[in-house]
C-alpha cells in the first residue's frame, strides 16, 4: 500500500524494485495512486518519468516510461509541487463541505475530483445553492484557512465512524469500505470526513480559494467548482478587474455598481418600451400609404417592414380584420408575418412562400410566420399580390 496517505509529506525516498519493467513494484512506495477523486502522484524512479501510479489488488503499481530491473536500489521522487497542489485541493474540498454544514441543509456527499484547474465537490442538499450561497461558501472556506486550523488523520473502527453522524462519507467511499478501520480526516472544529487522500496538516497551508460556479450534473446533486494557489489567485485578480472596469463605466464605486447597475436596465427598459411604441407607430405610418389590392374574394395589405421577427408579428395581427383581410409584411432580412381574419388561411400563406422561395415556417390558420426566405422583399411582395 501507499504510505503517502499517512506521510504526505515525504517525497524522496529510497526502496527495492521487487517486480520490474515498465509496470515496477517497489518494496515501499509514497506515489499516491489514482483513486478517491485524487490523481496520481508525477515524478521519476531513478531518474525515469513515472507515467501512472494505480493499485492493482492492494499493490501499488507504478507505470513507467522505461523498463527497470527487478532487484534494483531506486531513489524516487515524488513531484513536489503537484503533491502540494492535490493536498492543498483535496483539504479544500474538506473545508468546502465544512462550510456547507454550516449553509446547507440535509447535506450528503454525492463525489469529488481534482483536475490541474479546478476541483469539484458534488453536494446533496435541499438548499437551493444560488449566487449568495456560493459567495457565502467561499467566504467561510477563506475564513477556516485564515483560522490556520489544525488538520489530522487517524484510523477508526469500521462501526463506529459508520455510525458517528459527525463524519462525512462519500457515497462511493462508503459503499466500498471492506476493511475493520475506516481512515478519517478531521479539520478541528470544522470538518470530519472519511478520506484516503493526501492533506495538509494546517487549513493555512492551503492557500486563496475561489469558488468558479455550480452546476446540476444529475438528479439531486449541486456541483461546486474553486481552485487554489496561483489560479484563485487570478481569477479573483480577472473578477477584481471588471467589477472596476464596470465601476468605472457607470461612474460610481465598485461597491455601488449593483445599485447603479439596477438603475441603468430600468432605464434601459423603459427606452426600450419607446422605441417599441415609436416602431408601432412607424409602421402604422407606413402602412396607411401602402396600397390595399384586391386578391380573389378578400382584402390583402402586402408590405415590406423593417422590424424584427416579432415586431413584424404583432403589426400585422394589429391591422388583420381592420384594414384588411390579409395582412402579410416581409422584412429585408427574409421574414415573413401573415395574419387575417379567419377568411383566409395564414399558414397556407406562408407555404407557398416557402414553397417559391425557400425557407421555413408555420402558425395558425390566423397568424403564421416564415424565414430564411432566398429572395429580396420586393420579390416576395409581387409574388403575393395578383
Amino acid at each position: 500500500m501507499s504510505l503517502a496517505p499517512e506521510d504526505p509529506y515525504t517525497q524522496t525516498f529510497e526502496a527495492e524494485v521487487t517486480a520490474g519493467g515498465r509496470e515496477v513494484v517497489l518494496s515501499e512506495t509514497y506515489f499516491y495512486p489514482e483513486g478517491g477523486g485524487q490523481p496520481a502522484d508525477r515524478g521519476t524512479i531513478a531518474g525515469v518519468a513515472v507515467e501512472d501510479v494505480q493499485k492493482r489488488d492492494g499493490t501499488v503499481v507504478h507505470t513507467l516510461a522505461e523498463p527497470i530491473e527487478a532487484g534494483t536500489q531506486v531513489v524516487a521522487n515524488v513531484d513536489p509541487e503537484f503533491r502540494r497542489y492535490c493536498m492543498r485541493a483535496h483539504t479544500a474540498s474538506h473545508a468546502l463541505y465544512g462550510a456547507g454544514r454550516r449553509l446547507l441543509d440535509d447535506l450528503g456527499y454525492g463525489g469529488f475530483d481534482i483536475s490541474d484547474e479546478r476541483v469539484r465537490v458534488d453536494l446533496t442538499t435541499s438548499t437551493d445553492i444560488d449566487d449568495d450561497t456560493l459567495v457565502e461558501l467561499e467566504r467561510l472556506v477563506n475564513r477556516a484557512v485564515w483560522d490556520s486550523r489544525e488538520v489530522t488523520w487517524e484510523q477508526r473502527p469500521r462501526e463506529a465512524a459508520l455510525a458517528d453522524p459527525d463524519v462525512a462519507f462519500n457515497t462511493k467511499t462508503e459503499e466500498g469500505i471492506t476493511g475493520e478501520t475506516v481512515r478519517v480526516v478531521t479539520i478541528d472544529g470544522w470538518d470530519t470526513a472519511a478520506c484516503g487522500g493526501t492533506h495538509v496538516r494546517n487549513t493555512r497551508e492551503i492557500g486563496p480559494v475561489t469558488v468558479l460556479g455550480r452546476s446540476n450534473p444529475g438528479e439531486g446533486l449541486t456541483r461546486v467548482e474553486f481552485t487554489v494557489g496561483p489560479r484563485a489567485i487570478d481569477h479573483r485578480a480577472t473578477e477584481k478587474r471588471a467589477l472596476t472596469d464596470a465601476a468605472a463605466t457607470l461612474g460610481v464605486a465598485p461597491e455601488a455598481v449593483p445599485g447603479r447597475l439596477e438603475e441603468v436596465l430600468a432605464d434601459l427598459d423603459a427606452v426600450r418600451g419607446e422605441r417599441d411604441a415609436l416602431q408601432s407607430e412607424l409602421a402604422g405610418v407606413r402602412l396607411s400609404v401602402t396600397s390595399v389590392v384586391e386578391r380573389g374574394d378578400a382584402t390583402w395589405l402586402v408590405a415590406e417592414l423593417d422590424l424584427d421577427a416579432n415586431g413584424l408579428s404583432e403589426a400585422a395581427r394589429a391591422h388583420a380584420g381592420e384594414r384588411a383581410a390579409v395582412v402579410a409584411l416581409v422584412s429585408p432580412d427574409g421574414t415573413l408575418a401573415v395574419a387575417t381574419d379567419g377568411s383566409v388561411d395564414a399558414s397556407e400563406v406562408v407555404a407557398d412562400v416557402t414553397d417559391e422561395f425557400g425557407g421555413g415556417g408555420g402558425g395558425s390558420p390566423t397568424a403564421a410566420q416564415g424565414g430564411g426566405l432566398g429572395a429580396d422583399a420586393a420579390d416576395v411582395l409581387d409574388f403575393l399580390r395578383p
